[in-house]
């Protein structure tokens, strides 16, 4: 995201990334095609290159690891909370089915088979019974990065939603409801891009299908930039 201030919000998980641009940002003469092999490449170039700092002891060796891409359009704010919110329920659903899969091996003595055999058709509720009464494993205890995944954004003082203005929660740049999107001047676009600039990046592994955090960054949404904190 320091190489595209133009990407409001990032969420991962494994090595699934989705970035987000705002509407705003088709106004110019983009390619799409262009933006998609841009950030792929360069997603995967950072992917290679930071490889050695969290797995020292494990190379990589051919097939080197790459990335594709899609660029997809949502007509609404809203459509796009859909698609973030959907996006985490994935990682919970897939990580809770791996954490049982994974006990059922490693501690519970079985095969891939067996394992994979034993949770067909099972619900959250009986991997949730499983882990803690086979294991003594409280899902809720799981780290929260596995849970819920990384959410990456440029970080602001927090609003306060009961006091915010209407522009403030995603009115100023766009109309939520029409899918009108109002042009910037140039002037305002360089201010706003040298404020994304000192912004510090910030990675968190929260809920982001509640209205609380978007309520709390109304930047996000309104991709107008917020106040810069104080330092401590």
């Amino acid at each position: 995201m320091n190489e595209f201030p133009d990407i409001v919000i990032a969420y991962g998980v494994s090595d699934e990334y989705s970035f987000v641009l705002h509407k705003s940002y088709l106004l110019g003469e983009i390619d799409r095609s262009k933006l998609v092999t841009t950030v792929a490449s360069t997603f995967t170039s950072y992917y290679v290159h930071l490889w050695p700092s969290f797995f020292p002891g494990s190379p990589l060796s051919p097939p080197l690891p790459s990335f594709d891409g899609r660029a997809v359009q949502y007509p609404s704010t809203q459509n796009l909370r859909d698609y973030m919110s959907w996006r985490q329920v994935d990682c919970h659903i897939n990580n809770l089915y791996n954490t049982t899969f994974w006990a059922l091996i490693q501690q519970g003595g079985l095969d891939a088979k067996g394992a994979e055999k034993e949770l067909m058709g099972s619900y959250a509720s009986d991997k949730n019974e499983i882990l803690f009464s086979r294991f003594k494993i409280n899902y809720n205890n799981e780290p929260e990065i596995f849970k819920k995944g990384s959410v990456i954004f440029r970080d602001y003082e927090l609003a306060n939603p009961t006091l915010a203005p209407a522009e403030d929660k995603g009115k100023a740049a766009d109309d939520s409801e029409t899918g009108l999107v109002i042009e910037k001047s140039k002037s305002q676009e360089e201010k706003e891009k040298k404020r994304r600039a000192k912004a510090r990046l910030a990675v968190h592994h929260v809920d982001i299908i509640r209205d609380d955090f978007w309520d709390l960054r109304p930047w996000l949404l309104s991709n107008k930039p917020g106040k810069i904190p104080k330092e401590p």
